[in-house]
């Protein structure tokens, strides 16, 4: 069951950077240049967080 909630996560995770990338290159860009940049670079940390996510309490052998 774990598993299940692992791969909401990753997926709710990775469409959030998804959906900021989007908007941040077609519509914030438009109005103010900072804060598309900054829209990006959070876009930027959250896939490597949605795979520890994902990952979170599997065995490591």
């Amino acid at each position: 069951m774990a598993r299940y909630n692992n791969r909401k996560v990753y997926f709710w995770l990775m469409g959030s950077c998804l959906t900021l990338i989007g908007l941040a290159w077609f519509v914030v860009r438009l109005f103010s240049i900072p804060a598309a940049i900054g829209m990006s670079a959070a876009a930027a940390v959250l896939p490597p967080v949605a795979v520890i996510m994902a990952n979170w309490g599997q065995d490591k052998r």
